[in-house]
């Protein structure tokens, strides 16, 4: 509608709405100027619902130029709202554009988590002794984690407190020693392994989790010793804990070893002198160890008149507790970056 067939009062609305809209930057300008004229208390909305004060004459032509000067700005408003939004995005791109010219951001590195440090160390010390690494299921059967390992059936660690059964006969492995068994059933000896992995019991401190990961060797020959057990595990120790360490074996009673020794290690806080950690006797307590027992190679197939064996286990996590002097298992499992740092 021209501005010769309007009103004057229309006209003059329309002419400062025109000149507001094209002035306008943004698409909240232009919102504001909508409000301004268009708006509950707008310049022409005021404008229609004053007609009634009009002449019935004038009231018609007043009337229809109002109206189609609302539907002209309602184009105009649209119009210009969609320019202004897409000249937005264009400048909110430009200012987001990546400029291609500046260094790369590194992505902070991760490191090697300290059980896995520890596992991959222990596995590299007995590498260089010649024993290679043997793996198995983490779900058992009786015969492989109890059975085969001379356990009689009323052992304490069949026990439901100790152990998680599970349906259909089967069991969380509670050690690696299964892979032993089932090693020893696929090879003829001799026999020189490791065995690392996840192993889980009823069990949950600040120093046991139900779930922890271990390492067991197994030595199996014609002719071997308690002292080369005793060399090998001296050997490990000087390597893992320093060129000062020294071990002591104490008799103790395993049912798949015998004999069979619990082997300690010299505090290396406090020397042997006595202190907090060591709970003053001077000595660290890091594994189990023993000769094969004459029962668990006849399960296998192995004749203990032939051969002989010795085998040895540890847990991961009290091997890198007392390396790094760590005194909750928990810490380990927490995935709290700030204490994972410290081994970066």
């Amino acid at each position: 509608m021209g501005s010769d067939t309007m009103h004057p009062r229309v006209d003059a609305i329309v002419r400062e709405a025109r000149a507001a809209v094209l002035a306008a930057r943004t698409a909240a300008d232009l919102e504001q100027i909508r409000v301004r004229f268009l708006g509950r208390q707008g310049a022409l909305t005021q404008l229609l619902r004053s007609l009634g004060t009009l002449s019935p004459e004038e009231r018609p032509r007043v009337g229809a130029a109002a109206n189609e000067a609302k539907r002209e700005l309602e184009q105009l408003l649209e119009a210009r709202q969609a320019e202004a939004v897409e000249a937005e995005r264009r400048a909110q791109r430009e200012r987001e554009r990546p400029d291609l010219t500046l260094p790369g951001r590194r992505p902070p590195a991760g490191a090697v988590h300290p059980l896995t440090r520890v596992q991959d160390e222990i596995v590299e010390i007995f590498a260089g002794l010649g024993f290679s690494v043997a793996e198995g299921p983490e779900i058992e059967t009786d015969y492989y984690n109890f059975e085969a390992l001379n356990f009689p059936v009323d052992h304490p660690a069949r026990d439901m407190q100790d152990t998680f059964f599970l349906p259909g006969a089967l069991l969380l492995r509670t050690h690696t020693s299964p892979v032993q068994i089932r090693t020893m059933q696929a090879e003829r000896p001799p026999v020189r392994v490791i065995c690392p992995g996840r192993v889980y019991r009823r069990d949950a401190d600040i120093t046991h989790s139900p779930m922890f990961n271990q390492v067991e060797g197994l030595a199996v020959d014609r002719q071997t010793s308690m002292a080369d057990l005793k060399a090998t595990l001296e050997l490990f120790a000087r390597e893992m804990f320093g060129a000062r360490s020294r071990i002591r074996f104490r008799p103790s009673f395993f049912p798949f070893t015998e004999p069979s020794a619990e082997v300690d290690v010299l505090c290396f806080l406090c020397g042997g002198e006595g202190c907090r950690v060591c709970k003053q006797s001077g000595w660290l307590e890091i594994l189990g160890s023993g000769m094969v027992h004459p029962g668990v190679l006849r399960n296998v197939g192995y004749d203990p008149e032939e051969v002989i064996g010795w085998a040895f286990g540890m847990g991961i996590e009290r091997i890198a507790m007392l390396k790094y002097g760590i005194d909750d298992i928990r810490l380990f499992f927490e995935n709290d970056v700030r204490f994972l740092r410290q081994f970066a």
